[in-house]
Parts: C-alpha cells; sequence; structure tokens
C-alpha cells in the first residue's frame, strides 16, 4: 500500500511506522500517488492565530466573537470538546464553557495569515480557489513534473510549512473532485490527511447523511426527509427526473453528487460577489440604540474586509429578521463604489430609517455587493453632504493609526452602544 510519512515526508510500502524517522502520522492509500485534486482547510483559524500570536492562551478554550449579545465566530478545539460551535449564540457558549477567553476578531491578523499561507499554495499550483480565509480548493493536476513529487507529498509539505513557518496547521483532504476532496478534509480534523478513492466512492458515500453535502443547512434537510431522503443510499432511489421535478436545480446537483459526481473545475478566478456581516441577537430588540451600535460595528468589519481585499462595492444592503423569523431586506446602488465604512454605514442606516419600526429584531446584518477594484472607489464624492471627504479622510487616519497600534487603539462612540 502505498505511504506517506507526514513528519519526514518519506515515501514507503507496507509499513506501520515510517522506516525514516520511525513516526505514526502517515497516510496510506492505493490511489495516492495519483489524485490530485484537493481541499485545504486551516484548524480553528482565528483561534490558532491568536493563540499563535498569545503563548499564554496555549492551553486554554478560546472563542472568537462579540459580546454576550453576539454569536461566536469560531472556537478552539478544546472549547469545542466542552461543546462550543460556529454561529452559537455567545450566552449559550460561556454557559458550556465559563471559562473562555473571548476575544474580538481582528481581522487584519486573519487577512495576513491567510495571504501568507495563498503564497504557499500558489507555489504549488496556480490553480487555487479560495472559499474563504482560512480554505481554498487546489488543483495540483499535471505539476509533478514541476516539483519531482506528486500531489500527495506537495500537499504533506504545504501543512509541514504552515505549521513551521506561520505556527499555523490544516488538513487535507486529496480526492478525484471537489466536492470529495471538502468532504475528506472534515473527516480527520485537526491537523488530518484523508482520502477518498475513486474505486471506493460509492461504497464511502452509501450510507452517510445527506448533510455531509456542502450547502445542505437544516432548511434543506427537512425538505429532503419530507421526501424520505436521509442518506446517500436514500438519494439512489430516486431517478434524475424526480429529483428535479421535486427540489428542482437542487435536486439535479444532488443525483450526480449522490453517484460522486462533481465536473466542476477549480477556478483560480472565481470572483467574489459580496462582503457582509450579520449578528443574531440574544434577546429579539427594537432599542434604537443598540440596533444603532450594532450597524456601526457590522459597517466597520465589512469595510475593513473590503479594505484587506483590496475592494468595495456599488450596493449596500441591510438584512432584518423579526421575531417570527420573517425577513426584510433593503438594498441601494450608490453613484460609485465605496469602500468606507462611514459611507457603508450611513448608507445602512438610511435604508434602517426607510424600514420604520417593523420590530422587534433577532438578527440585523449589512453588507455590500457588485464589487471592483479599489481604485474605482469613492471618487465623486457627495455634493448632499460636504463633511463626507473629511470623515474619509479621518477613517483613512484612523486604519493608519489601528495598524500600528492595535484595533482599539480609536473607537467611536456609537461602537460602544
Amino acid at each position: 500500500m502505498p505511504s506517506l510519512c507526514r513528519d519526514c515526508l518519506k515515501r514507503f510500502e507496507k509499513e506501520r511506522r515510517c522506516p525514516q524517522c520511525g513516526s505514526p502520522r502517515k497516510v496510506e492509500h492505493a490511489e495516492l500517488w495519483s489524485l490530485s485534486i484537493a481541499h485545504m482547510d486551516c484548524d480553528a483559524f482565528y483561534a490558532s492565530v491568536e493563540k499563535r500570536d498569545n503563548p499564554d492562551l496555549a492551553d486554554k478554550p478560546v472563542i472568537i466573537g462579540g459580546g454576550k449579545r453576539g454569536v461566536v465566530s469560531t472556537a478552539c478545539y478544546v472549547a469545542r470538546i466542552r461543546g462550543v460551535r460556529s454561529a452559537m449564540p455567545m450566552f449559550q457558549a460561556l454557559k458550556l464553557c465559563p471559562d473562555a477567553v473571548v476575544i474580538k476578531p481582528r481581522m487584519s491578523a486573519y487577512v495576513e495569515a491567510s495571504r501568507a499561507i495563498r503564497a504557499m499554495m500558489e507555489e504549488l499550483t496556480p490553480a487555487v480557489e479560495p472559499l474563504s480565509l482560512d480554505e481554498a480548493f487546489l488543483d495540483l493536476t499535471g505539476t509533478e513534473k514541476l516539483h519531482g513529487a506528486p500531489p500527495a507529498l506537495m500537499l504533506a509539505r504545504l501543512v509541514r510549512r504552515m505549521k513551521d513557518e506561520l505556527g499555523l496547521t490544516g488538513s487535507i483532504g486529496l480526492s478525484h473532485n471537489k466536492f470529495l476532496a471538502k468532504v475528506a478534509s472534515d473527516l480527520d480534523k485537526p491537523r488530518g490527511f484523508s482520502v477518498i478513492g475513486e474505486a471506493e466512492t460509492a461504497a464511502f458515500l452509501h450510507d452517510k447523511p445527506v448533510r455531509l453535502i456542502w450547502g445542505i443547512g437544516p432548511a434543506a434537510q427537512v425538505a429532503l426527509e419530507k421526501a424520505g431522503i436521509r442518506t446517500f443510499s436514500d438519494l439512489l432511489r430516486w431517478d434524475q427526473a424526480a429529483l428535479t421535478a421535486r427540489f428542482g436545480s437542487m435536486g439535479t446537483r444532488l443525483w450526480h453528487l449522490a453517484r460522486g459526481q462533481d465536473r466542476r473545475r477549480v477556478s483560480a478566478h472565481e470572483p467574489m460577489k459580496s462582503i457582509s456581516n450579520e449578528t443574531t441577537f440574544f434577546e429579539d430588540t427594537s432599542d434604537p440604540d443598540i440596533l444603532d451600535g450594532h450597524l456601526w460595528r457590522m459597517a466597520e468589519k465589512v469595510a475593513d474586509r473590503a479594505k484587506a481585499k483590496r475592494l468595495a462595492g456599488r450596493v449596500v444592503t441591510l438584512k432584518l429578521k423579526r421575531a417570527d423569523h420573517s425577513a426584510l431586506t433593503r438594498r441601494v446602488a450608490l453613484r460609485d463604489a465605496t469602500q468606507m465604512a462611514d459611507r457603508i454605514y450611513r448608507t445602512a442606516r438610511g435604508l434602517f430609517d426607510q424600514v420604520g419600526d417593523q420590530g422587534p429584531y433577532r438578527l440585523l446584518g449589512c453588507g455590500v455587493s457588485d464589487l471592483c477594484p479599489e481604485a474605482e472607489a469613492d471618487k465623486s464624492g457627495d455634493l448632499l453632504d460636504p463633511d463626507a471627504g473629511r470623515r474619509s479622510e479621518a477613517e483613512r487616519a484612523t486604519d493608519a493609526i489601528r495598524r500600528k497600534f492595535g484595533p482599539d487603539a480609536i473607537l467611536k462612540g456609537r461602537a460602544l452602544r
């Protein structure tokens, strides 16, 4: 059986431990040297960056997120063992893990680490398709001649470099298409390396739950369960026409995925469509000060992400969800694109005022879309707001101070609401 030591990168056959360094950390698979589609997912990325930058947190449970009214962005594995999960309300997370260290997200630090990892991936292949700051697909087809080593070895070298040079870890999924590569990367986290070969695809998927499919959320699961579909074997009993008639385009996709088929290519130039942020409240609220404070903080986060990616948006969107889960969405197109928190906030606040008093609300969000390069942003100014230019200059100066002295060096009063 082809085997690879994940510590010293020795290739060998039929050994329980690496014959070169004695490590038990190996990956073995009959198709190990022939597969080339991979998914790399960093392990608890935000929390790992915080622990790397503050060694005192190494053995402590760490939660990245907002205050008691916020939700968990991510949690380290120490906290996850206690039951903390992403998107969990913060009050619930702190009940499960009262000794957790709660840290506000530092997007600039995460973006910097993400760029370093992305550079390492692009040394392996130009076909890198990021899904977020901490995960990406890679297509290493045809790279063996270039590197003098098969894709599996180069991927093991990638995560070793991430650990040695950046102090961060990741998990690898290797397969023959994107769907299965992403599934594989979740099989053995953290610091995993899992392989799903072509020959074993049908047997691997047979009894797996359909929630394994990326994008199948709670609502889709309910719809599938009503149709008697819980596992991939249930899906296989449906023909394509019936699935499409019942579920539309999702049904066609499910028919192919049930057979392990995914013809999507790894696209290095998949454009980002939007940048957004939202929060779910601990208690439904109509309090204008609380809502205004959250709206400003979200506008800042959206602006920070846009600036980090050197992008701007021409459309600002406001999202609200009422106590009965009914949703309100409002959007407006700007005269020219923006990446400024002040303009995003003022536009979203205007949309909120148009909605009127329809609360209480359980969720609030805002974002920008119709993205473009930052060079096209904030050019024309606002004739109806002569102070807009001065506020933009102040925001740029604030950004520079925060980069030098930290994200809390300067705070607006409304951010404290």
